[in-house]
């Protein structure tokens, strides 16, 4: 059985951080793409993050600078440290593992983040 468990999320104020973690089980880890998304109210699921098997890392345009993503493969877990939050990075952040070449797609409960004064 496939589990994702998030957690780390809570109640921020702006410009404070936030580490969120993501423990993978029942997948072997390090053959996954693993990514973070969020979905704020209102709003479609968009891509925050992405670590590749190979160590390789993106963003989109809006965390660039103040989110980091990385994998720790011996513990089978993801993280995404998260500063200067901003009242804009309020979401709902999900944990995804992928892996196009077995059809795989997992995803996680997903964790509230909530960035407010």
């Amino acid at each position: 059985q496939v589990q994702l468990v998030e957690s780390g999320g809570g109640l921020v104020q702006p410009g404070g951080s936030l580490r969120l973690s993501c423990s993978a089980s029942g997948i072997i880890f390090r053959f996954y793409t693993m990514g973070w998304y969020r979905q704020a109210p209102g709003k479609q699921r968009e891509l925050v993050a992405v670590a590749t098997i190979g160590g390789s890392t993106n963003y989109v345009d809006s965390v660039k600078g103040r989110f980091t993503i990385s994998r720790d493969n011996a513990k089978n877990t993801l993280y995404l440290q998260m500063n200067s939050l901003k009242p804009e990075d309020t979401a709902v952040y999900y944990c995804n593992a992928n892996n196009p070449s077995r059809g795989r797609d997992y995803w996680g409960q997903g964790t509230q983040v909530t960035v407010s004064s």
